[in-house]
C-alpha cells in the first residue's frame, strides 16, 4: 500500500471488500488523477482465490459537498439531501437501462463509494485511434437513453427532476466570462458592453424544452469496454449532476467542448446532429423543435459552453489548477465558428474577433 493514501481509506476497504467479495483482500490502492472538482479517485487491485472477483474496483472520495458550487450559489436545491446524488442518480440512471458504474459498497458518514471499475480506455482517446463517427453514435444512442427513458421516468423524488439549466443557471454560468475572460481574449472590450447579448443567450436557451440532461456528457466521462462480440459497451460516470436541460446541451458538449475538434469535425459533427434528431422519429418520440429550430438550439448551447468554459478555465489557472489553459484556444474557436456569418451578438463577435 502506498503512504500516501489516507490510512481510513485504506481500512475502509479492507472492511468493504472482504464484506462485499467473500474472502477477497485489497493488494494495491492506485491514486487516479481527477479533474476540476474536489472528489478523489483510487484504482483498487483485488485478489481472491476462493470466488471470481473482479480484479479492480473503484474507490471514491466524494468531498466535503453533495451539490456543484452552482446549486449552492443559487440555492436550488435548499433542503438537506437524504443520500449524496452519485448514489441516487446512479440508482435512477442504472433502473432505466443507462450503462452506469456498479455500487459495491458506500459509507455516507466517510463519504466513500466502492465502485465497479469501467476501464482505461476512454471513448475520447479510443476515437483518436480512428472510427471516430461509428464510435460517437455509441455516445448518441446512450445519450438518448438518458434524454427519453430517464426523462419518461422522471418525478419530483429525484433530484435532477428538480434542477433545470434555465435562464437564470446559463447566465449565471457565464459569470466567470465576464470577470475573467473578457479581459483575456479582448483587453480594450468593456465587460458590461456584452452584457446585454449575455442576458440575451441565456434568455433564449432557457425557453427550449428540456430532457433528463447529463450536463458533462463528454468523451472523457465515456469509457469503452471490449465485447466478446459486436461492439464494444459503452459505459457513463460523472453523472452525478444530471439536471434538466435543452437537449442540446449535452451534445454541445460531447461534440465541442475541450480539444473534441480533434477528431469531430464539421461533417462528423453534422452528421450526429441528423443521427440523434431522426432516432426520435424512428422511435416514435418526434421533437418538439423542427430541425432548424434544433440546429438553431444547438449553435446556442455551442456559444454558451465555449463561454463559461473559457471564463471557467482561466479562473482555475489563477486559482492553482494548471493544465486547463490549453483547452482555451479551442474553446475560443468553437465560439467564433458560431459566432461567424450571423447578424446577432455584434459586440460578442467584434470582442471575440469573430
Amino acid at each position: 500500500m502506498s503512504a500516501e493514501n489516507p490510512p481510513e481509506l485504506e481500512t475502509w476497504l479492507r472492511s468493504a471488500i472482504a464484506t462485499h467479495f467473500a474472502g477477497a483482500r485489497v493488494t494495491a490502492i492506485d491514486a487516479l488523477k481527477g479533474d476540476a472538482s474536489a472528489r478523489r479517485f483510487w484504482r483498487v487491485s483485488i485478489a481472491n482465490q476462493n470466488h471470481p472477483t473482479p480484479a479492480t474496483a473503484i474507490a471514491i472520495d466524494l468531498g466535503p459537498d453533495d451539490l456543484p458550487l452552482y446549486a449552492r450559489a443559487l440555492n436550488l436545491i435548499p433542503e438537506p439531501l437524504t443520500e449524496p446524488p452519485w448514489i441516487s442518480v446512479q440508482r435512477f440512471l442504472a433502473a432505466a437501462g443507462v450503462a452506469v458504474p456498479e455500487i459495491y459498497a458506500d459509507d455516507a458518514r466517510a463519504r466513500l463509494l466502492l465502485v465497479e471499475d469501467v476501464g482505461s480506455l476512454p471513448l475520447f482517446d479510443a476515437a483518436l485511434r480512428g472510427d471516430a463517427g461509428d464510435l460517437y453514435r455509441l455516445a448518441a444512442d446512450e445519450l438518448l437513453l438518458i434524454h427519453l427513458e430517464g426523462t419518461r421516468r422522471l418525478d419530483q423524488r429525484i433530484i435532477a427532476a428538480r434542477v433545470a439549466y434555465d435562464e437564470r443557471l446559463f447566465r449565471w454560468e457565464l459569470s466567470q466570462f465576464v470577470d475573467y475572460g473578457v479581459a483575456e481574449m479582448s483587453p480594450a472590450t468593456d465587460p458590461a458592453a456584452i452584457a446585454p447579448e449575455l442576458d440575451d443567450l441565456a434568455a433564449r436557451l432557457g425557453r427550449y424544452p428540456r430532457v433528463l440532461s447529463h450536463r458533462d456528457y463528454h468523451g472523457n466521462n465515456l469509457f469503452l469496454q471490449p465485447a466478446p462480440q459486436g461492439p464494444p459497451r459503452l459505459r457513463v460516470i460523472d453523472f452525478q449532476d444530471a439536471l434538466m436541460a435543452p437537449a442540446t446541451q449535452d451534445l454541445a458538449v460531447l461534440l465541442t467542448t475541450r480539444d473534441a475538434a480533434r477528431i469531430i469535425t464539421p461533417i462528423i459533427e453534422r452528421r450526429m446532429l441528423d443521427y440523434y434528431f431522426a432516432a426520435h422519429l424512428r422511435r416514435g418520440t418526434p421533437m418538439a423543435l423542427t430541425l432548424d429550430e434544433f440546429l438553431e438550439s444547438y449553435r446556442l448551447c455551442v456559444l454558451q459552453h465555449a463561454l463559461k468554459v473559457i471564463g471557467r478555465f482561466i479562473w482555475l489557472e489563477h486559482n492553482g489548477k494548471h493544465g486547463y489553459a490549453a483547452y482555451i484556444p479551442y474553446a475560443l474557436d468553437q465560439a467564433r465558428r458560431v459566432l461567424q456569418g450571423r447578424n446577432d451578438f455584434a459586440r460578442l463577435r467584434a470582442a471575440l474577433g469573430a
